[in-house]
């Protein structure tokens, strides 16, 4: 037994040691294959390293640009108006500096975001504006606070071609043609966005009974005949209502009576819920006939600045004065009651209605709201004027504040056509 166990501990003899060497030279080159075959993989399959971030929106670009920032004086030197108050696409009553008001100051918008709070949205630049966006149609739909918009963006790029010449196609109520671009800009208006149809009464004795002398039938489910076809024309649509929607407008005497696939809707709506179902239809209607490539905007409300009562009750804003922060509030919160809270309310049932829409929202509101010396208030350009309709607290001098909404939309508008040129 002794013997056998000594026996096992002995060395193994030469020939196994030899057999060993000769399996691992006839697997080395294997190794040496899959080793090679790794490196190649490393180089050459893509890597699954995150791609390098996306550089930085320009200043006016981002959507918070509008909602954080502060009005500064626009930095030295102050550049010279971009039009003049002799500027074909004018409106005379947004025309402050025709009708005798005094120039505004010269106040930029200074974002939060832009250089820490000292940058301001750059100025569009009319002629780099009508290259990048050679070719294409720029619409706007809506109220007047759309056309205040439309008028200042005709003159800024009416400054870069003299040649451009005045366009009311497609049921267009004001509009530009840019010949050294092929550029159309034009204003579609539609106040509620929805059709509506004046229908009086049948016999008038009904009137003297209670008073009501027709409705306005407001097809919640029809867009207005002044942009329904035009939503595969433009490349860039900007939407706005909410102005109209108001019994000063609409007073029980002629109603807003509301209807759907052709039939009066039971129970009558309100008009606050009548503005939320169109403002869906319509939003509905504008992803589903619009191309994916339009960039679609929606404009939030444009604040008034009646000050001491409404414009029906002697409302004033003859002010050079901009409203500090903490004054914002008590102007236009609607907690508080105020003449000017509609801005407000609205923009909380556009966002709503929006949600889950394919059209970017575009907040103007916030930035508008510091403006109180911006409107054109008496200077109305017509005699008698003031007497009949009030100041005008509502739309904006231009060259204004609507200026700069051209700024903010032109940043917003040449990001999209730069990245539309990557895809």
């Amino acid at each position: 037994m002794r013997r056998k166990r000594a026996a096992s501990l002995s060395p193994a003899p030469a020939s196994s040691y030899a057999s060993a060497m000769r399996r691992l030279r006839l697997r080395l080159p294997l190794l040496l294959l899959f080793t090679i075959a790794a490196v190649l993989c490393l180089l050459f399959l893509p890597s699954r390293r995150s791609p390098p971030p996306e550089p930085p929106l320009p200043c006016g670009a981002a959507p918070s640009d509008s909602t954080a920032g502060r009005w500064v004086p626009t930095p030295e030197p102050v550049p010279a108006p971009l039009y003049t108050a002799s500027c074909p696409f004018h409106r005379g009553s947004y025309n402050c500096l025709r009708n005798g008001r005094p120039p505004l100051a010269p106040l930029s918008w200074a974002p939060a975001r832009c250089a820490g709070g000292t940058g301001v949205v750059p100025r569009i630049d009319p002629a780099a504006f009508l290259t990048a966006a050679s070719g294409r149609r720029v619409g706007l739909v809506g109220d007047s606070l759309s056309e205040n918009l439309a008028v200042a963006l005709l003159c800024a790029l009416h400054s870069a071609d003299p040649d451009a010449r005045r366009w009311k196609r497609r049921g267009a109520w004001r509009g530009g043609y840019f010949p050294r671009a092929d550029v159309t800009v034009a204003f579609h208006r539609a106040v509620l966005l929805a059709k509506y149809t004046w229908q009086p009464v049948e016999n008038p004795e009904e009137i003297q009974k209670d008073g009501k002398k027709g409705i306005y039938r407001v097809d919640v489910d029809i867009p207005a005949d002044e942009w329904i076809n035009v939503t595969k024309f433009y490349d860039v649509l900007i939407f706005n209502t909410g102005h109209w929607w108001g019994t000063y407008k609409f007073p029980k005497e002629t109603p807003l009576v509301f209807y759907k696939d052709g039939k009066p809707i039971e129970p009558p709506l309100s008009i606050p819920d009548g503005l939320k179902l169109v403002l869906k239809t319509m939003a509905s209607y504008i992803d589903r006939e619009a191309p994916s490539t339009t960039l679609k905007l929606w404009r939030t409300q444009s604040p008034r600045h009646f000050h001491g009562g409404g414009w029906d009750h002697n409302g004033s804003c003859v002010t050079d004065r901009l409203l500090k922060e903490h004054e914002l509030d008590s102007w236009f919160d609607p907690r508080f009651g105020g003449v000017n809270k509609d801005a407000r309310t609205v923009n909380s049932v556009i966002q709503e209605a929006l949600a889950g829409s394919g059209i970017r929202l575009v907040n103007l509101t916030y930035m508008s709201e510091f403006r109180a010396d911006a409107h054109p208030a008496t200077w109305l350009g017509k005699k008698d004027a003031v007497a009949v309709y009030g100041q005008d607290c509502m739309h904006w001098c231009v060259p204004g504040v609507p200026d700069t909404w051209v700024d903010i939309l032109a940043a917003q508008i040449l990001h999209y056509f730069k990245q539309l040129g990557k895809r």
